[in-house]
């Protein structure tokens, strides 16, 4: 036994010594560095590109088998120009070499690359300067899996330090650039033992203009049998300038992701992301990555402040009738990402108190357009006017100018359509309200609207271009069957009307607030109102107080409350710099008919209309009149005066027309007596 013992380290000593007088051998008579042309050769001749080794060739056999190579330049492929596809300042390897001989086990020390610059190009044609590598890859399967069985690989380390990663793709026209990569990757075994992996590096984005940097902490693990890479626990987080005016932080954490390389799909854990103080968690379906990584996710976001947001963006928010407006935006939604974009379904997104469900599609480059198909609750429009200036409250009372918001409407690019229960813009209540919208190029169209307003129908096509010097305005509207009495409580507080109004109005006008576009005003109006009231004046009243007035008697007793039946009230007009002028006005009464002409100033808000009355002979309608009263009334057409505001005109007869009628009649009188005379 002890011979046995004393042989057997005997023949380990000689082994031992063997390899020492080959290491001392190789050392005196072999340099690597002879092999630089040779090995220079094998690669043209197998890809055709020219390699060059700058710096020295280091190598060591025992114990560890050790080649360390200094500077080295690989060319590019054919057409892509003099720039190298890869170089680097240092590159080393050691592997340990009796457990590589005896058990097939590759034991690699560490691995470590220095000052490595790749660059990577698609040119104009689609083709890629590292096709060549792949096909010369290209292997049966079944050598790939003879030379990896019963083998074992372990890496103690792998370091890369100071390395730039180009990638430009001609035909898109973009360039990504990463800089300054630093990766320390731990101890590496394919028993599935966890490996610690952390670094950093700087990007540059173009032509989307984002630059920053980034640093990576995870933990890896890889299943050789089962074709998996697990990573742990990862957190990815950094600074980006270019996405908004000042560097924006931005913050990823996960659970986890398992890979699986057989499949080539992925599974990540639930995701947090914060950027711009926006905090975003989303729950991402197993994707593949075997061609374009699309991923479906579903995704919230958490509640925050658009206006700090456009601050962010360099852009002033604007200012609102209420101050806490677009204060407040949060979303659910289940994301699919495209290529060109990100579709949103079974969107819900609350923007201060209203929520909007149904889906939008966004877009990826800032000339895309967005989508939208909403459905909302309640939006109360007069948070989100311009706030009245405090002098022009005082000039204008409750009519301060309203703005046109230019700056949001010249960059939108959008296609929506919406429905809203109900819509609040002023006094006026919109119900049922579906809207389309199609925005882009400075120009912003409503069309097809429709709503219900105060018991009837409003249907209108709006169209607003801001792109010339001022804003303009178009309108095309239509209302059906409104209840009066409600629309004049609204637009005018008054409670003076009653009926039901038919209307139609196609109007374009220019200013950069209402008033100036209530100014410069043309295009074509009608109404007809119909079956109602008019509350405060009782016609048939002031025509009999007149005719007493003038015939010296005594004036009747009013009838209170004072009020006008009126069975309909048509007009049409045109509108020239805000001023509306008719000449077929008729209204019809119970006891008579009212035409005339006359005209209403918008921006004022006055009107001014001069009118014939003509006194129907129906006594069951004319209350309380004597038989005088009615042969004066029904033998003449009495003049009639309709002046003041819009909201409460004044309507009486024209008194001073009445006088002059009256001396016109006793001259005519008098005429005719005198040539009477002269005759006989």
């Amino acid at each position: 036994m002890a011979r046995a013992s004393k042989i057997i380290a005997w023949t380990i000593a000689g082994v031992v010594a063997v390899f020492v007088l080959a290491a001392i051998a190789f050392r005196l008579f072999f340099d690597p560095n002879d092999f630089r042309e040779g090995i220079a050769n094998a690669v043209r001749e197998s890809t055709g590109r020219e390699l060059v080794i700058e710096g020295d060739i280091e190598l060591k056999i025992f114990p560890w088998l050790a080649i360390d190579v200094g500077r080295t330049t690989l060319g590019n492929a054919p057409g892509f120009g003099d720039e190298p596809f890869a170089e680097f300042e240092r590159a080393s390897l050691s592997v340990r070499l009796l457990p590589l001989l005896l058990r097939q086990e590759a034991t690699i020390g560490s691995a470590a690359i220095d000052g490595l610059r790749l660059n990577l190009e698609v040119d104009r044609n689609d083709v890629r300067n590292w096709s060549d590598f792949l096909e010369a890859g290209d292997a049966p399967a079944g050598a790939d899996a003879a030379a990896g069985e019963g083998a074992a690989i372990e890496v103690s380390g792998v370091d890369i330090s100071d390395a730039t990663i180009v990638y430009e793709h001609m035909p898109k026209g973009d360039r990504y650039e990463l800089t300054a990569v630093n990766l320390s990757i731990g101890r590496v075994s394919g028993d599935g033992s966890p490996i610690p992996a952390t670094g950093g590096l700087k990007f540059d984005v173009q032509p989307a203009g984002y630059v920053g940097e980034l640093s990576l902490d995870t933990v890896i693990a890889f299943d050789q049998d089962a074709g998996t890479v697990t990573f742990g626990a990862s957190s990815l987080e950094g600074l980006v300038e270019g996405l908004a005016e000042v560097p924006a932080r931005l913050e990823f954490e996960t659970a986890g992701i398992d890979v699986s390389t057989v499949e080539q799909t992925a599974a990540v854990q639930p995701v947090r992301l914060s950027v711009l103080d926006i905090e975003i968690d989303a729950d991402v379906e197993p994707f593949s990555y075997a061609d374009t990584i699309q991923p479906v996710a579903a995704i919230r976001v958490g509640a925050f402040s658009p206006r700090s947001l456009m601050a962010a963006f360099g852009s002033t928010p604007p200012e609102t009738a209420d101050p806490s407006a677009l204060s407040s935006v949060s979303m659910e939604a289940k994301a699919y990402v495209g290529d060109d974009n990100m579709r949103l379904t079974g969107l819900s997104i609350t923007v201060d108190d209203t929520t909007f469900t149904g889906k939008m599609t966004v877009p990826f480059a800032s000339d895309g357009r967005f989508f939208l198909d909403l459905t909302g609750d309640a939006l109360d429009l007069n948070r989100y006017m311009a706030p009245a200036d405090e002098a022009d409250v005082a000039e204008a009372g409750d009519d301060a100018p309203v703005e046109i918001p230019a700056e949001l409407i010249e960059p939108l690019n959008a296609r929506g359509d919406f429905r809203i229960n109900t819509v609040t813009l002023g006094a006026i209540q919109l119900d049922n309200v579906t809207v389309r919208l199609t925005a882009g190029s400075g120009t912003m169209r409503i069309h097809p609207v429709s709503a219900d307003l105060f018991d009837g129908k409003y249907e209108g096509d709006v169209r607003l271009d801001v792109t010339g010097s001022e804003p303009v305005l178009s309108m095309n509207e239509r209302i059906e069957g409104v209840d009066l009495a409600k629309l004049a409580k609204a637009m005018f507080d008054k409670d003076n009307i009653t009926g039901s109004i038919r209307g139609d109005f196609s109007l374009t006008g220019r200013g950069d607030d209402m008033a100036g576009i209530q100014r410069t005003l043309s295009g074509n109006m009608s109404f007809e109102l119909s079956d109602g009231y008019y509350e405060g004046t009782d016609v048939w009243y002031e025509l009999r107080r007149a005719r007493a007035l003038l015939k010296k008697e005594t004036p009747p007793e009013p009838v209170l409350p004072a009020r006008t039946k009126f069975s309909a009230v048509r007009a049409t007009s045109t509108v020239t710099d805000g001023i509306m002028r008719n000449d077929d006005f008729v209204a019809d009464l119970p006891f008579m008919q009212l035409t005339g002409q006359g005209a209403v100033d918008i921006p004022e808000g006055t009107v001014d209309y001069r009118m014939s009355a003509r006194i129907f002979d129906r006594p069951e309608a004319l209350e309380a009149a004597t038989p005088e009263e009615i042969e004066d009334f029904t033998k003449t057409v009495i003049p009639m005066r309709i002046t003041g505001p819009l909201a409460s005109p004044k309507v009486a007869p024209d008194v001073e027309a009445l006088l002059r009628q009256r001396v016109e009649e006793e001259i005519k009188d008098a005429l005719e007596d005198k040539l009477r005379d002269i005759f006989n």
